[in-house]
C-alpha cells in the first residue's frame, strides 16, 4: 500500500439486494493510528428518493482489512447503523467489500480515491524529459 493511510476523499457505490438502484457516495476519511473517522454523503435512492443524507463514520484499519460503522445524522426510523467490512488493495486506492444492516439486508460496495491532477511543477518536469 502506498503510504498506508486512508485519509482523504473517496468516491464509491454501494449496491442493494434485488433490483434496487445502486447508490453513489462521497466519503471523507481521517485515519490515525489505525482508527478511522469521517463522514459519508449520499442521495437517497430508496426510502425518500432525492433526500441528501449525511452519516458519521467510526472504524478501524488493520493492515488491508477495513471495518467501519456508518451512523446517519440525524438518526431516523427509516435508517439504522450500517456495518461495512472491506479490503484495501495493494496500491491503497480502492476498498471493496460488503455492508449490512443487522437483521435486515446488505450488499456490496466499492470505493476509490480520485486521482489527483498533476501539479504545474510535475507537468513542467514531465515536459522537460
Amino acid at each position: 500500500m502506498s503510504d498506508g493511510n486512508l485519509s482523504g476523499v473517496w468516491l464509491g457505490i454501494f449496491n442493494y439486494p434485488g433490483d434496487l438502484p445502486a447508490t453513489s457516495f462521497r466519503a471523507t476519511l481521517a485515519e490515525s493510528g489505525g482508527r478511522l473517522g469521517g463522514t459519508i454523503e449520499e442521495i437517497d435512492a430508496v426510502v425518500v428518493v432525492g433526500r441528501h443524507l449525511t452519516s458519521a463514520v467510526d472504524g478501524t484499519r488493520d493492515g488491508r482489512a477495513v471495518r467501519f460503522t456508518k451512523f446517519y445524522a440525524p438518526a431516523s426510523e427509516e435508517y439504522d447503523v450500517v456495518e461495512y467490512r472491506g479490503t484495501v488493495n495493494a496500491e491503497g486506492d480502492e476498498i471493496t467489500g460488503h455492508w449490512h444492516v443487522h437483521g435486515a439486508w446488505g450488499g456490496s460496495f466499492i470505493m476509490t480515491r480520485p486521482q489527483a491532477a498533476p501539479t504545474e511543477a510535475e507537468q513542467s518536469d514531465s515536459a522537460e524529459r
